[in-house]
């Protein structure tokens, strides 16, 4: 046992090593319905670079969202070993997890996600409460991430006070205000009209060019193709995984 635990930790550090804040190995995850096992996940190899811009894409019931959950440690999977940033997070408690969540991973969400009776700079300074840090660490470090996407001169609005694409700006600030691993976007353009939605990926794009690793959820294949390499998810596992040229 001892040396099945070695192994995983020395795995851990090779990966942390070769830079690779993402990887799965025979990633599982089944649900039991009745007398049917339904494989959600099935055997998900996958390996994600820092710095990378990927955009995990399928259709509705492919497994995609089940696979996001999993690498946002949002779910635990069924079997398989799931590593980000060198820690072996498929064993971790729910505690563990959630510190992992809050400290490695920065999520934005279709729906935003925002408090309505806060200001946009209160909604970004949520996980640093969570962090511990103090009042006024957390308001300069909320700002300097409002000013990253553009928002400075809309903090102190409230979400009723902002159009959608400035909601989702106020959402991807809060997902970098801890400094994560990944920005985790799950249909991010979802709620958004077309040219706002064009927008949105363009801050991406230059988010990822400022050095953030990037994973984008999505069904539609023209938000996929702002990404730079494309893994498709078809009956719980992947059909393809190929680069993107830009």
């Amino acid at each position: 046992m001892a040396t099945a635990v070695m192994d995983k930790a020395q795995r851990g550090e090779q990966l942390k090593r070769d830079n690779i804040v993402i990887r799965t190995y025979d990633l599982w995850k089944t649900y039991v319905m009745g007398d049917q096992e339904i494989h959600a996940v099935s055997g998900v190899d996958v390996e994600i670079r820092r710095g990378e811009y990927v955009a995990i894409m399928g259709p509705s019931g492919s497994g995609k969202s089940t696979l996001m959950n999993l690498i946002g440690c949002l779910d635990t999977p069924s079997k398989g070993e799931y590593f980000i940033n060198g820690n072996l997070v498929s064993e971790m408690s729910d505690d563990q997890l959630a510190h992992i969540r809050n400290k490695e991973i920065g999520f934005v969400f279709q729906t935003f996600n925002l408090l309505p009776r806060a200001t946009a700079l209160h909604n970004v300074e949520l996980p640093l409460i969570y962090a511990g840090l103090s009042a006024e660490e957390r308001a300069e470090r909320a700002k300097a991430a409002l000013s990253a996407v553009d928002l400075e001169q809309r903090m102190y609005h409230k979400p009723s006070e902002l159009s959608g694409g400035q909601r989702q700006r106020v959402a991807i600030a809060r997902a970098l205000v801890n400094n994560p691993s990944i920005l985790l976007a799950d249909e991010p353009t979802g709620n958004l009209d077309s040219a706002t939605g064009i927008e949105i990926m363009a801050l991406f794009e230059r988010l990822y060019k400022q050095g953030n690793t990037i994973i984008l959820v999505t069904h539609e294949r023209d938000i996929a193709e702002y990404a730079h390499r494309i893994v498709t998810i078809r009956d719980g596992k992947v059909s393809k995984d190929e680069r993107n040229p830009h």
